[in-house]
């Protein structure tokens, strides 16, 4: 995997509520990161260590919450709880079907741990998806750095990950949303969803993780 994959790959599931399923997976996360040039992984799982699990599990949820403006699911950004969100979702889970991958249904496809799954293993598809929703990428990002949570690090790892700058203000991440970032669309068409990964297949030496998600797309066909 690139190091771009493998850090969405971390900090997706980082993301996700600290449970006791997280912690246990805490050392297959550390292979992931290691010997990444981006320090920031690493930083927020030194920060975590220090933590004591239920801390750390009544931080995430006081930060992430939509009524702070501090939302996990990327359309909300531009649709908010509209009947346009209804139509954004249903482009998401387009996109992950047309590249085989059967999302959770115990999330909405649009929650980044899922995004950022999606991103790290079909990375050229990942990064447009994520380009598309830069705008809730960005305003997350700066929202959490400005609240000063350890979590605005994989934030900022993420964005890192995509082409061009981020932007530096929040008016300029606004300013984003409205014009809408570059999309980049050339060659996903040639990507073939039956050569999707197997869901528990490794990703390679030290590296055996339990997910991503989804089934593979001839497992969905054969059940068609």
């Amino acid at each position: 995997m690139t190091p771009e994959a493998r850090t969405r790959l971390a900090a997706g599931r980082l993301l996700t509520y600290p449970d006791e399923t997280l912690y246990a997976q805490l050392p297959l996360i550390r292979d992931v990161v290691a010997g990444l040039a981006t320090p920031e992984p690493a930083a927020f799982l030194a920060r975590a260590d220090r933590e004591r699990p239920l801390d750390l599990a009544a931080h995430y949820t006081s930060v992430f919450d939509t009524r702070s403006r501090r939302c996990l699911y990327l359309t909300w950004w531009t649709d908010g709880d509209t009947r346009n969100r209804g139509l954004s979702l249903v482009r998401v889970k387009q996109t992950y079907r047309d590249h085989g991958w059967v999302p959770t249904e115990e999330e909405l496809p649009d929650f980044l741990p899922v995004m950022l799954e999606f991103a790290a293993m079909e990375e050229q598809a990942g990064t447009a998806l994520l380009q598309q929703h830069r705008a809730g990428l960005e305003l997350l990002r700066i929202a959490l750095a400005e609240h000063g949570t350890p979590y605005a690090l994989l934030l900022r790892a993420v964005c890192a990950t995509l082409p061009g700058p981020s932007p530096a203000t929040r008016a300029e991440a606004k300013a984003l949303a409205r014009t809408g970032p570059p999309r980049e669309s050339v060659g996903l068409a040639a990507l073939d969803p039956l050569g999707a990964r197997h869901p528990l297949e490794p990703l390679g030496p030290g590296v055996d993780l339990p997910w991503p998600v989804r089934r593979a797309a001839t497992q969905e066909r054969t059940s068609a």
